[in-house]
């Protein structure tokens, strides 16, 4: 019988023992649904409800910044996935945003191309391409990058896009690129309102089961790995590299895919969309909402862009102030976000086993 030697490296079988086993303390032996994934499918659904019903319930005028939460949200759930999950924390994840939207704005511009059917996956390419460009020469490199070497280095991407734009007579310079035809699918053109709005909230519906199903599979136990402890992901055999950049380059399509929404509905790029002030801006969306969760990158946004418009309608002078009071004390007293208040901290892991592995996990436990 052949001994196994003391430092021999676990096969990633093991990981995926392990994996099954996680499922289990969650959802029993009977595969019944947890608490905790029982009030994360009520908050999803109640969400999803409000978010459905809310165009009946606004005035025109509200139904357009209702669309521009949506997208921003969507926005919010690229950052989400890659530091949420990945702790990957990007400063420059604006960088994808406004790329896309500069691209369909010169597609439109230059080459009358306004077709949804080519404008949303341009978007989503850009802010791909963009990404493995920026990931490929931060992550990929010879040796381990650091959290704070790609923090800096996406915060550095950011300013130096936002100055170029700032400075490129082709881009509009500070202006921007301003009065871009909607998008259109044959002979309709897709204007503010109600239309916009389900067209954003369905996209927004359809990346997030996506993300959800990315986040459950192995690749998602993978993630939580590399945020909680990258050198014994390594150890396990898997290519911690690899995986950054590759969750990295995902975030940058979802981003790219909100920018040239927001471009199209907003009907102007300028160069804030690819800058620190937009970047910054989505990392406090995911902070006051809850990282690692998804859904609270959603509520996150809603609320921060919902008060921002309340209080500048409100406290015209002083409103960035009392945002950014309430803003501290929510990262203060609930640094997880305000989705801590209703979810353990155990969700922001999740389960990811397949269920095909519960009998095996069955005997594993039993032995």
């Amino acid at each position: 019988m052949k001994a196994t030697s003391a430092v021999e490296r676990p096969s990633v079988p093991t990981l995926e023992v392990n994996c099954a086993t996680a499922e289990l303390a969650e959802t029993g032996f009977a595969g019944q649904v947890s608490p905790a994934r029982r009030v994360l499918l009520i908050i999803e659904g109640l969400v999803l409800i409000a978010a459905l019903v809310l165009p009946v319930m606004l005035h025109d005028y509200l139904t357009v910044f209702a669309t521009r939460v949506v997208i921003l949200a969507l926005f919010a759930l690229s950052f989400d996935l890659v530091w949420g999950y990945a702790g990957i924390m990007s400063f420059g994840q604006a960088l994808f945003f406004g790329s896309a939207g500069y691209g369909v704005a010169l597609l439109a511009r230059d080459l009358d191309i306004t077709s949804i059917l080519l404008v949303l996956p341009a978007g989503a390419l850009i802010g791909l391409v963009f990404a493995l460009l920026l990931g490929g020469f931060l992550i990929l490199g010879k040796h381990p990058a650091s959290v704070i070497f790609v923090s800096l280095g996406t915060l550095t991407g950011a300013y130096a896009a936002d100055r170029l734009a700032r400075g490129w007579y082709y881009l509009g310079g500070q202006n921007g690129i301003p009065s871009i035809p909607p998008m259109t699918l044959g002979s309709y053109e897709f204007s503010e309102g109600p239309i916009f709005y389900y067209l954003a909230l369905g996209l927004l519906v359809i990346v997030y089961l996506a993300c959800r199903f990315l986040v459950r599979s192995q690749f998602g136990l993978a993630l939580a790995g590399l945020r909680e402890n990258e050198q014994r992901i390594a150890f396990f055999g898997y290519k911690t590299q690899h995986l950054k950049a590759s969750v990295f380059a995902i975030g940058g399509a979802i981003a790219g895919l909100a920018g040239s929404l927001y471009a199209s509905h907003e009907g102007f790029v300028w160069p804030n969309m690819v800058g620190v002030v937009v970047s910054t801006q989505v990392v406090l969306y995911v902070l006051f909402g809850g990282s690692g969760t998804l859904i609270g990158a959603v509520i996150g946004t809603a609320i921060v862009e919902g008060l921002s418009f309340w209080l500048s309608d409100n406290y015209r002078d002083i409103w960035p102030i009392i945002l950014g009071l309430l803003l501290l004390l929510v990262i203060l007293f609930r640094p997880l976000g305000l989705i801590s208040m209703m979810l353990t901290e155990r969700e922001r892991v999740g389960s990811f086993a397949a269920k095909a592995q519960d009998k095996k996990a069955q005997h594993h436990v039993a032995s």
